[in-house]
């Protein structure tokens, strides 16, 4: 694969009822019902709602063998009433159970982290290699009994890895890291190869999106070192809800998809479930429509390590670069006119781009996500283009202001474009910045970089596929061993009714940068649109700020880990993120996980600093980390316990 060029993995299709995926298929998008396995009427009903957006299939949780058995009368009644696309059934704890929806649905999803495997204890356990391989030949001979009943009813299956619930077994050889979630996942696919049975669909999920990333390139990797072309399911698992969520699933799904990664996918969130899909099918259809760009000359950075990236090492200007986190540089312009930001090199069309988009059907629902609930985060600087505000409009912030206008006040930064190096060299500043783009990039720059190390480069691009260009240009540093932080200027134009197509493509354009180790500040713009009112540039600050978080670059709010919830959930999932959130918002920096029930609760929540989980029907259990320190309180006193649990550790 190219890191500069957009190119879909190649992956071999796989049958699962009327909607087979891989191979030249579209992407397929899928949702999961919350309503109890065992009510058909409500688990129909959601089913056309959730087809009716758009979805491909739809999983059902079967945690025994009589939601499993009741499969069959919700799969008859949806195709009595003209539904026929594929259910699949997810199933933890009981190979038994598997066997069962087997026989009954196009797809069944099981978690090797379970599977045959105990629940996770979290103890560390010792095993001899013989003791090893001795439960590796226990897990393949169950396993082989469930390929047997899918190839004997045309039965599809994912193999569906959660960070969350990885083995004991798997972590006392691998410990918690991508390697063992990888390792978890090849341990099955290996005998579904040596079985022969193709037909298998691959995820791996994490709320932790640079655990997500990293995972799956790791994967991928390992199929391919293995002779392996197995599709692949996108999720970033437990993303949350309104702002939270959108942002987060853009960023880590969106990241794959941009370098070609991904057949089908699911955006989770703690919202009805029909609401994911169009916001599922805005992030496809975005990614994808880069297909048959013009080419991208670039060339990776020897130091650069696509599987386990670190960090690209730069020389601090400023605030800027070097180990300080990545800075927001909120754009803020007086009459500036459109476009008009920094000029970039023309490039000639490109008659031959893909201008449809590959992915399975398009979607007429739309959704609105809800804010963050989170007061407003100041941002590093503001640039205000050929413009410095009156000394009475200004605030507090460091200003950038074109060069030509710039006149040396304190707290004052010129920006320079590549036109005006000239005048960059002569300019005694002692921070300057210069907006850049790839095919500006030449020996006058080179020299220039290279004796100004003071120079922040602003990064920028016009490209239909801008983040494989931006990667260009910072890798295209790299190699020249320029050391000048780089901060990585995206643009859009969007009314302001928009606001969640612009987080989603801000995410889904930042997340590889962020995650390559590539940028040192996120400058994100709203340009003026002649469709309505633009999305104000505090509003579009927040979605930066946002981005760093999401993207575990820089924490300025509360993080929130919470589940889409499904027919385990044992409370009002919505309303308990909702309370949570509103009595917990203030506290900047800590991890809240709110989870439905056990399944991945204390191992997503290992990454959390406190969970509220759902223990029995309207009981919830506490969680300082992956320990349960207070168990069964009643769900009308949860919240109010969590506070006094985080007040008691000194963290309220």
């Amino acid at each position: 694969m190219s890191i500069f060029n957009y190119q879909p993995r190649t992956s071999h299709e796989v049958r699962i009822g009327n909607r087979p995926l891989g191979g030249d298929h579209p992407l397929r998008l899928q949702s999961m019902t919350t309503t109890a396995t065992t009510d058909t009427e409500a688990c129909v009903a959601q089913c056309k709602r959730i087809f009716d957006a758009g979805a491909d299939y739809v999983r059902l949780t079967t945690q025994g063998v009589r939601e499993a058995e009741n499969l069959r009368a919700i799969r008859e009644r949806l195709h009595a009433d003209g539904y026929d696309r594929p259910l699949v059934a997810d199933v933890h704890f009981n190979p038994d159970v598997a066997d069962v929806a087997a026989a009954i649905v196009e797809k069944v999803r099981i978690n090797p982290g379970n599977y045959v495997d105990p629940a996770r204890k979290f103890k560390h356990l010792e095993y001899t290699d013989e003791e090893y391989a001795a439960e590796l030949e226990r897990l393949e001979a169950r396993f082989r009994r469930l390929l047997a009943i899918c190839r004997q009813h045309g039965t599809a299956l994912r193999i569906g890895v959660n960070h969350g619930s990885l083995s004991d077994r798997i972590m006392s050889r691998y410990g918690d890291t991508p390697e063992g979630i990888v390792e978890s996942c090849m341990e099955f696919l290996r005998v579904c190869q040596r079985d022969g049975f193709a037909d298998v669909v691959v995820s791996i999920k994490a709320s932790n999106t640079v655990v997500m990333v990293r995972s799956v390139r790791l994967l991928c990797h390992a199929m391919q070192e293995e002779g392996m072309d197995f599709p692949l399911h996108l999720g970033v698992t437990e993303a949350g809800e309104g702002e939270d969520g959108r942002i987060r699933s853009a960023a880590g799904i969106g990241a794959l998809l941009a370098d070609g990664i991904g057949d089908t996918l699911r955006v989770s969130l703690s919202e009805e479930p029909e609401q994911e899909v169009p916001v599922a099918y805005k992030l496809a259809a975005y990614v994808v429509r880069r297909a048959g760009h013009e080419f991208i000359p670039g060339t990776p950075a020897p130091a650069f390590d696509y599987l386990r990236p670190e960090r690209r090492p730069t020389c601090p200007v400023l605030n800027i670069g070097g180990t300080n986190v990545p800075v927001v540089i909120s754009v803020r312009l007086a009459g500036h006119p459109d476009g008009a930001l920094g000029k970039t090199a023309s490039r000639p069309e490109n008659p031959e781009a893909v201008t449809e988009n590959p992915v399975s059907r398009p979607v007429n629902s739309v959704s609105r996500p809800g804010k963050t609930g989170t007061a407003t985060v100041r941002p590093d600087y503001v640039y205000c283009g050929a413009q410095l505000p009156d000394a009475a409009a200004r605030e507090d912030f460091p200003y950038l202001v074109d060069a030509p206008a710039w006149t040396g006040e304190a707290g004052t930064y010129p920006v320079f474009t590549p036109e005006t190096l000239l005048a960059l060299s002569m300019n005694g500043a002692e921070a300057k910045f210069l907006f850049l783009s790839y095919p500006a990039m030449d020996d006058e720059v080179r020299a220039c970089l290279r004796h100004h190390p003071e120079v922040v480069v602003i990064a920028q691009s016009d490209h239909a596929n801008r983040q494989g260009e931006l990667r260009a240009l910072v890798h295209e540093l790299w190699r020249e061993q320029l050391t000048n932080p780089v901060v990585v200027f995206q643009h859009f134009s969007h009314p302001s009714d928009e606001t969640e197509d612009l987080m989603l493509e801000a995410a889904a354009e930042t997340g590889n940068l962020v995650f390559d180790g590539l940028l040192d500040g996120l400058m994100l713009c709203n340009l003026n649109t002649a469709d309505g009112d633009a999305i104000a540039p505090q509003r579009v600050d927040d979605i930066a700020f946002g981005i760093l978080q999401a993207t575990r670059a820089r924490t300025t709010r509360t993080e929130y880990i919470s589940c889409p919830g499904c027919g385990r959930t044992l409370y009002d999932l919505q309303t308990a993120v909702a309370r949570v959130k509103a009595a917990t918002s203030h506290l900047v920096g800590l991890k809240i996980a709110v989870m439905g029930c056990i399944v991945n609760g204390p191992g997503e929540m290992a990454d959390a600093d406190y969970g509220y989980v759902g223990a029995a029907r309207g009981k919830v259990s506490l969680y300082r980390g992956k320990l349960c320190v207070e168990r069964n309180i009643p769900e009308a006193e949860a919240v109010e316990r969590l506070l006094r649990l985080i007040e008691a550790d000194g963290r309220g």
